[in-house]
């Protein structure tokens, strides 16, 4: 077992039963990196929240220094030869992930003219490609433009990672991997999802940064 997943489960013994899903989805979002993939977020309310803490641990150092590549630098050096070690110096090596909950034209101008409840949908369909990661977040399993995105993930060929609770609700038979907290309540499932997603944002960070 992964050495940080005997750290998450110390600290959270009752996550005891989620391990193996948090080991396959960091599996299923490594191979998606691997191939030059990206990571599309997406919750409500304080999952919205979630959905963005993600994005900010993984398009930046978390845990790790990220220096850019040598190639890299010497392509920057070349064009800008006064301004590209300064440039350099303050990139971070990136894993590519995009938050859907924040793009507020968008989202207000699609739920205004046609429906609100495929806004996250509308954006899985334009940036998705194949073998892209959409990690949906709902505590209930069931919040239905969670449940719409993912059906539009699957069509396009994308890979469905979930955090959930309770019993899963119906992401669970729709995703390639659920993470279920064992918990009913809301703010104590969502008080479990933050372990678990920095657990599997410092799994990723020493994949590719380690």
């Amino acid at each position: 077992m992964n050495p940080h997943l005997n750290v998450l489960q110390s600290k959270y013994p009752e996550l005891a039963g989620c391990l193996a899903d948090i080991q396959r989805s960091f599996e299923l979002i490594e191979a998606c990196y691997r191939q030059g993939g990206q990571v599309l977020v997406a919750g409500n309310g304080g999952s919205a929240a979630d959905s963005e803490h993600i994005v900010g641990e993984l398009m930046k150092g978390f845990m790790l220094p990220r220096p850019v590549p040598q190639s890299f630098r010497e392509s920057v050096t070349k064009l800008f030869p006064a301004e590209g070690d300064a440039l350099c110096n303050s990139l971070q090596g990136a894993l590519p992930a995009i938050s859907l909950v924040s793009h507020s034209a968008l989202m207000t101008a699609f739920a205004n003219d046609v429906a609100s409840d495929m806004v996250f949908a509308q954006q899985v369909y334009g940036y998705g490609r194949a073998g892209d990661v959409f990690l949906g977040i709902s505590t209930s399993g069931n919040s239905r433009n969670i449940i719409q995105a993912i059906q539009v993930a699957k069509a396009k060929g994308m890979i469905c990672v979930g955090l959930t609770g309770g019993s899963g609700g119906l992401m669970k038979a729709l995703n390639d991997c659920t993470i279920v907290v064992p918990h009913a309540v809301t703010p104590d499932i969502q008080e479990r999802h933050l372990p678990i997603y920095h657990t599997l944002c410092i799994m990723l960070e020493e994949a590719f940064f380690g």
